[in-house]
């Protein structure tokens, strides 16, 4: 059907586990509407070594090893884009683009965000053109350039007819508050805070072996020191009003090891479960003071995705938290909630191919509705300017349909 779309999304969050890619072909239905079926995907862990990089990058690197890994994260995307196409038998003929997020080093809400992760690399070795750098043009408009989930959230994931809160649990959280029928009026969007990061900085401080709390398993077993969940939960980002984004700037290692240095001084017989559980509760405390303070009242519904999804601990905490919303796996609704966010950036990638929007700016505070994104054509016989299939312009009341599987 002319104007479908096949895009593989890639994704690498600042939880640090690794390259999500999604194959997802869009297709116009009537009324301006949109179905998104989901092909497959894959995600391709990072090795100890490529996470310690990139947390060391995250911290202070030398400019010969942010220029290294500019290059080596393309090759780590691209290794996770052909993957996924051959092993889904997709051919570059099969595939309009890869769309790309980068791996985020730094963000700075309104000012900058860096993403690395060569597109030149990326279109070179998967042999089809590249969409990239969806970040710069929300914040050169005034936005802070996250959260940008909210547009599929919106567009794929409304509840037809009652509003429905979007929690995604990465190395961050973020919520989207979308209405009923994914209308554009009212949308509401904003990271709550830290997700998965510090509770796991603290499990791999603790159990160098681990690189995360499976399946809640250390928390469930300990006691959260209420006098430092209070003070972590004194930080300034946490009563700052939307929009409003963050990272691992504000919520790393460091973070991390302030909290832990509380629970020594509050509870000297503190067990390494105990901090475990301590990071549990501000994460889930943090969620639910956000959703008090900025979410509708009209929002009886809490839909949780992300790797922080799978820490039973967490999720019992963030229920306990958002009473008297009830709580449901993303997993349980649509697919696997592992492949949302590069679903969403596959969006982002065909939004930008057909001339559409990609922000939402009640959510990230800028002027306006933009197309969001860079194009690096594929090899040398591909056209060097990207097809638009619709005109530029606000995306108002378009919907898509919830054909993802």
């Amino acid at each position: 059907m002319a104007g479908t779309t096949t895009i593989v999304g890639l994704m690498s969050g600042t939880s640090l586990d690794g390259v999500t890619a999604a194959a997802v072909r869009f297709t116009p239905r009537e009324q301006g509407a949109v179905s998104a079926e989901l092909l497959g995907w894959h995600t391709t862990p990072y090795s100890r070594v490529q996470r310690e990089r990139l947390v060391a990058a995250m911290q202070r690197a030398s400019p010969a090893e942010y220029c290294r890994l500019r290059v080596d994260i393309a090759h780590w995307f691209a290794d996770a884009a052909t993957g996924l196409m051959s092993h889904l038998g997709l051919g570059t003929g099969d595939v309009d683009a890869i769309a790309s997020h980068g791996q985020t080093i730094w963000h700075e809400p309104g000012h900058s965000s860096w993403q690395v992760g060569d597109p030149a690399t990326i279109a070179e070795r998967g042999g089809v053109a590249v969409v990239h750098d969806f970040r710069s043009r929300d914040i050169a408009a005034g936005g802070e350039g996250a959260p940008l989930v909210p547009i599929a959230d919106r567009l794929l994931f409304a509840h037809p007819t009652r509003w429905r809160a979007l929690q995604n649990l990465g190395g961050m959280g973020n919520v989207s508050a979308i209405p009923p029928g994914g209308a554009s009026v009212g949308v509401s969007a904003f990271d709550t805070g830290p997700g998965v990061a510090v509770i796991d900085a603290v499990v791999r401080r603790l159990w160098p072996s681990l690189t995360h709390d499976v399946d809640g398993l250390l928390a469930a077993r300990g006691t959260a020191v209420e006098p430092v969940v209070e003070a972590s939960l004194a930080h300034p980002f946490f009563s700052t009003p939307p929009p409003r984004s963050t990272g691992r700037e504000q919520f790393g290692v460091e973070y991390a090891d302030r909290l832990m240095a509380g629970c020594r001084l509050h509870a000297p017989d503190c067990s390494d479960e105990d901090m475990v559980a301590t990071a549990v509760a501000v994460t889930a405390r943090s969620i639910g003071d956000a959703y008090r303070r900025w979410l509708p009242t009209a929002v009886h519904e809490v839909v949780l995705s992300g790797g922080g999804a799978r820490n039973r601990a967490l999720v019992a905490a963030i229920a306990a938290a958002v009473e008297p919303r009830s709580v449901v796996l993303f997993d349980t609704l649509f697919f696997d909630g592992e492949a949302k966010e590069a679903v969403a950036f596959a969006l982002l990638g065909h939004l930008y191919l057909t001339g559409q929007p990609g922000n939402v700016p009640s959510a990230t505070g800028a002027r306006a509705a933009r197309v969001l994104g860079s194009y690096t054509p594929g090899r040398a016989s591909d056209r060097s300017v990207p097809p638009r299939r619709a005109e530029s312009g606000d995306a108002g009341d378009r919907r898509v349909g919830q054909e993802v599987e």
